[in-house]
Parts: structure tokens; C-alpha cells; sequence
């Protein structure tokens, strides 16, 4: 079975600057790879007013999932995303893989969660 793109952009991320109740707000890449090959991933990271980051190089094995969390710097290569921040990121593949990234946001005291299909191509 086949599925997925070889290119995933994410325009709207942004990593709340405040948690509350326990719960700290976070953004996740949630990768999955129906293929019977491995991805070789790569995440680029764009900002409004300062340099871009990356590229980060991550594995997928074939037929599984990964999630990805950006708020954590080991799960990124070490990259500190910046909280408060807008960005956008990209995902190369080098085979097609889904992109769905999602946002737990609890900086009002209450959690809202969103999450959408990221733009493939």
C-alpha cells in the first residue's frame, strides 16, 4: 500500500509561551509511513524575523508511526524552538509519508487542542 507526499508544509505552528494545570502546551509531527521502505525525514523550521533552523534529519521505519514533539530539543536534533513564536516548517521524505500535526495548547487554563492535515504535495 502507498499513501502520503514527499513534501508536508505546516504554515501555522506556534509553541504557547504558558502551561497551566499540569499540562505542558506542545506541538507534535505526527508522521506516518505505509510503505514497505524506510523515510529518511528532514525538518526545516521558518520564521517571521530570524534565521531559519535545521535542516533536522530523523528515521521512519517502514509501516510505522512516529511523533514527533517540538517542544522537545532530543526529539529535534537539539534545536530549541523558540516559545511565543510563530513559525512554519517543512517535512521532506525520501519516500511519501502523511503529516498531521497537532497543538496542545493549555495557556488559558484550559486545554484546547487542534489539529489538522498538513499541506502535501
Amino acid at each position: 500500500m502507498n499513501g502520503g507526499r514527499q513534501h508536508w508544509f505546516v504554515p501555522d505552528a506556534f509553541l504557547p509561551a504558558h502551561s497551566s494545570r499540569g499540562f505542558t502546551s506542545h506541538e507534535s509531527a505526527c508522521v506516518l509511513n505505509v510503505t514497505d521502505q524506510k523515510a529518511l525525514l528532514r525538518l526545516t523550521f521558518f520564521f517571521e524575523d530570524r534565521a531559519t533552523l535545521g535542516p533536522v534529519e530523523l528515521t521512519l521505519e517502514a509501516r510505522r508511526t512516529r511523533h514527533v514533539r517540538l517542544d522537545d530539543p532530543h526529539a529535534i536534533g537539539g534545536l530549541v524552538l523558540p516559545r511565543g513564536v510563530p513559525y512554519a516548517y517543512m517535512l521532506e521524505s525520501s519516500v511519501p509519508v502523511v503529516l498531521q500535526h497537532s497543538r496542545l495548547d493549555t495557556s488559558a487554563g484550559a486545554y484546547a487542542l487542534f489539529t489538522t492535515i498538513a499541506y502535501g504535495e
